[in-house]
């Protein structure tokens, strides 16, 4: 959620600061993710900061400071993670896909071949890791010219066929990406509310007024 920083809030010195606030879902608690600050000519003019603008005259510079914390990084794997490891969104996943063959004969894939992990070790290790769709291939989908698709945000399972693979399988990212939004959303959302007065400030922290009163 963005919003204008107070005038006891914003960066000091400068005229107002922005910032953009997370949400962490099993917490409660919002984090702020990043910044921005207009500076003014403050600083130019304390410590003469001076351009030739295009009349050829000297002016003063406006400066402006960005932050984009790493920790969105963690709010990240907090708010999509779960009790099974990361839940990673398909568009800054480093690896979007998971190939992971049943052992048979004569294998001839680019996947995760390490013969010394069963395949459903390499599952857990992979879901652990928040890839986003998982492919098991195995004599019995070649046999029928599919493969199994697992996805890493809820769990469901769709055989597809190996004609346009690709197409499917980047149809099937979109989807996880989208859902990972719109689950994201409906939790942030079920947890604004409108308060005018204190007591209903106490009453919807459900906390007590005495715990509160630092706050005022």
């Amino acid at each position: 959620m963005k919003g204008r920083k107070s005038e006891l809030g914003k960066f000091a010195g400068g005229l107002y600061t922005t910032s953009v606030e997370a949400f962490i879902p099993n917490t409660g608690r919002g984090i702020q993710g990043a910044t921005s600050h207009c500076l003014g000519q403050n600083f130019a003019k304390m410590f003469e900061i001076n351009f030739e603008n295009e009349k050829g005259e000297k002016s003063m510079f406006w400066q402006n400071s960005w932050a984009y914390s790493t920790r969105t990084i963690g709010v990240m794997a907090m708010v999509h993670g779960d009790n099974k490891g990361l839940v990673l969104p398909p568009k800054v996943s480093a690896l979007q896909v998971i190939v992971i063959p049943v052992p048979y004969k004569d294998a001839d894939t680019q996947a995760d071949l390490r013969e010394n992990y069963s395949p459903g070790w390499k599952y857990l290790n992979w879901k652990m890791k928040g890839v986003p769709l998982r492919i098991e291939k195995g004599p019995r989908d070649l046999a029928n010219n599919q493969v199994r698709a697992v996805r890493r945000d809820n769990g469901e399972k769709t055989d597809i066929s190996r004609v346009f693979l690709v197409e499917q399988v980047n149809g099937m990212l979109d989807k996880i990406q989208q859902n990972l939004f719109d689950v994201a959303k409906q939790k942030r959302d079920a947890c604004i509310e409108v308060v005018k007065t204190w007591d209903e400030f106490v009453k919807a922290l459900g906390q007590k007024e005495t715990d509160l009163s630092s706050l005022v």
